[in-house]
């Protein structure tokens, strides 16, 4: 096993700001196409069920790209899966913006699928803050990042509001070449990041895998991650089309997702003092109990307001369960097993996000807005009593030891 090595504290801090730039971009990306995508693929689509399907290939292209991206992250380092993953960004908004000039419905899923690459990465910048950081300041930098994101929710609403009526008629159009040029400024914000990848990753060994994913508590740790990830998607992928449907404007849509990712990501500058203070099992137990109670808001009614105290609260839940079990993922791996480590972790999030964005679009298509909240409560309950379970479990070895 190597030895761990840290990087000088100047490092650390140049990287949080870049890597919060960056994430604040990313951010951006994805919320351009989580407001459009829905709606963009309503107006393409041969059948209105298939509305959410570009989601649901923004989703499939984390998937499918965070493994190979995670393998080019170990042996190459970090900044070759980053700039990867911005060259993505760029070429999913050119795409989609030819997509909707010429009116491809194909086309603008094969950009989704792109701009779930660069997504991908942009969820491994948490981790990478925590490269060559103490162990008791990681859980503060990884938050740190994701706190950054805060500012995406403010860059991608106006970015769809102020560009999307300018090319008419191909409404959104230049929203995706505005979301190319922001992929590109990210690039060049990740270039100045500080790595230690020769010494912690690249050339290492570690356990295997499988040893790995049977320490006590690994499955459930991933399996909560994933569920606050998921629900949020599920939920978060229907929103803007059934305000669509419920006859609220484009404008106010807009402004509900805008302080969906705001509350997604500001609570990210504290979020890390609460894991420290009650444990990261704890705070995402917490996620978990928001986003059922964002739930509970959604079935209060269709109003503008019972949306937008839906999402927020959605996005409350998603910082603290996300985050919770994020930070309980760097405590079982090594230094030079992290790659590996963290990129199964985000696979096994978006294969199950793929799930979620597919059957929202269906649920919402045939049984209504209702059906797509009463079915997000299963996984949150499991997820809920799977930690409750594991604290309980720690806490009876505790009183016998």
């Amino acid at each position: 096993m190597s030895a761990e090595h840290f990087l000088p504290v100047a490092d650390q801090k140049n990287n949080i700001i870049r890597l919060s730039a960056a994430q604040a971009l990313a951010g951006a990306n994805s919320v351009v196409f989580y407001a459009t995508g829905a709606i963009v693929g309503n107006a393409l689509a041969p059948s209105s069920s298939l509305a959410t399907l570009p989601i649901t290939m923004f989703v499939l292209g984390m998937a499918a790209c965070i493994l190979p991206l995670g393998s080019l992250a170990r042996t190459n380092g970090r900044k070759a899966a980053f700039m990867v993953g911005t060259g993505a960004g760029v070429i999913t908004g050119l795409t989609a913006a030819l997509a909707v000039f010429i009116g491809s419905f194909l086309l603008f899923c094969i950009a989704a699928f792109m701009g779930g690459a660069y997504a991908a990465v942009a969820l491994s910048f948490r981790f990478a803050a925590t490269d060559g950081v103490t162990p008791e300041r990681r859980a503060r930098a990884l938050s740190l990042v994701m706190g950054g994101g805060v500012i995406a929710g403010v860059v991608g609403p106006m970015l769809v509001s102020g560009t999307m009526h300018l090319w008419p008629p191909h409404t959104f159009a230049v929203t995706f070449i505005a979301q190319a040029l922001v992929a590109v400024i990210s690039a060049f914000i990740l270039k100045g990041v500080k790595t230690i990848d020769s010494v912690s990753t690249v050339g290492t060994g570690g356990r295997p895998l499988s040893e790995i994913v049977r320490q006590p508590g690994f499955a459930r740790t991933v399996f909560s991650g994933a569920v606050t990830y998921m629900v949020m998607n599920f939920l978060m992928t229907a929103a803007p089309l059934s305000m669509h449907m419920h006859g609220i404007s484009q404008q106010a849509s807009n402004l509900g997702i805008q302080w969906h990712v705001i509350a997604m990501y500001g609570p990210g500058f504290f979020t890390g003092k609460l894991i420290n203070r009650f444990g990261a099992m704890r705070i995402a137990a917490a996620g978990l109990v928001i986003t059922a109670c964002s739930v509970l808001a959604g079935l209060g009614g269709t109003d503008i307001f019972h949306y937008w105290l839906s999402l927020i609260l959605l996005g409350l839940g998603w910082n603290f369960g996300f985050t919770g079990a994020s930070a309980k993922i760097i405590e079982y791996h090594r230094p030079e097993e992290k790659t590996q480590v963290q990129s199964l972790n985000d696979f096994v999030v978006f294969g199950v996000m793929i799930v979620g964005s597919f059957s929202s679009g269906a649920l919402l298509s045939l049984y209504g807005w209702n059906a797509v909240l009463w079915g997000s409560l299963v996984p949150v309950g499991l997820a809920f009593l799977g930690i409750v379970n594991e604290l309980l479990a720690k806490k009876q070895h505790k009183l016998s030891s």
